[in-house]
């Protein structure tokens, strides 16, 4: 017969218990605008930057999904779908698509470059002037993206649910104004990384 381990009284319970003091822990505001504070805690506003994390996180997942769809990559499908509509607005080149998805032009040159070797969109060099290049869908480009188009409607339908019309030109509006932030903001960051301080 073994011996039964011995039994813990109550009192030695609570002291191996960590003992709780009810005050928090201090972390320091991540936010100073008074506009962002909510009865002095930046908790409304931290909830806010991760629900974007998590839309953001989830959305680029429904985007590798639609570039898998057509045998591409999440940011290659993401440049030729926005090659063919900037298209019906005028002339496209490399600079006109990095612009109006906040990358680089040598990301989406090498992303061009990608999509030319696969035949899902043409580059057109100017004779007189051989920097210029223009960027079109190639037919094969075209037709992936109507094989597409059924099932990326109606996911998007799905996605962006919530929003009403005038919730939609809002969401639209307020995020060009926090993609311009985010670019003066990433700018700072860069400075303090580079050894810059803060005046």
């Amino acid at each position: 017969m073994t011996a039964s381990a011995p039994k813990r009284s109550a009192g030695s319970a609570a002291a191996a218990a960590p003992r709780r003091t009810g005050k928090r822990s201090s972390v320091p505001l991540t936010i100073s605008r008074p506009e962002l504070i909510v009865n002095g805690s930046d908790r409304d506003f931290r909830e806010l930057v991760h629900n974007l994390f998590g839309f953001f996180a989830l959305h680029e997942r429904l985007r590798s999904g639609h570039g898998k769809y057509i045998g591409l990559g999440g940011v290659e499908y993401t440049v030729l779908i926005s090659i063919g509509h900037l298209a019906l607005e005028g002339e496209v080149n490399v600079k006109t698509v990095a612009d109006h998805l906040h990358l680089s032009g040598a990301f989406i040159t090498a992303t061009t470059n990608r999509l030319l070797k696969m035949g899902y969109i043409h580059k057109t060099v100017d004779t007189a002037d051989r920097r210029r290049v223009t960027l079109t869908v190639s037919s094969k480009g075209r037709s992936a993206l109507e094989t597409l188009a059924p099932v990326q409607r109606r996911l998007n339908d799905i996605e962006f649910a919530a929003l009403s019309r005038q919730e939609f030109f809002m969401l639209n509006d307020l995020l060009r104004r926090m993609i311009a932030d985010g670019h003066r903001a990433a700018a700072l960051q860069d400075y303090y990384l580079a050894g810059g301080q803060e005046t």
